[in-house]
């Protein structure tokens, strides 16, 4: 797991993360532990939406076409 000492709401350094609120995002060896100044930033962090594009799998970006020199 990756830690992360920068509140990424404020962008200051967590001083004391022993005592400080976190959150764990993903799982395995690609989480990480992301720790805030306070309960406020923490919460202002996780109502930001976001999306999962790796999630949906119904648009098929992929172009057949022949571009350029291919033939």
């Amino acid at each position: 797991m990756r830690v992360s000492t920068t509140d990424p709401i404020s962008g200051a350094d967590v001083k004391n993360p022993e005592k400080s609120p976190f959150v764990v995002e993903g799982s395995g060896e690609g989480a990480i532990k992301i720790y805030f100044e306070n309960e406020e930033n923490k919460k202002a962090y996780l109502e930001i939406e976001t999306e999962h594009p790796g999630e949906d799998f119904t648009t098929n970006l992929d172009n057949p076409s022949k571009m350029g020199s291919e033939t």
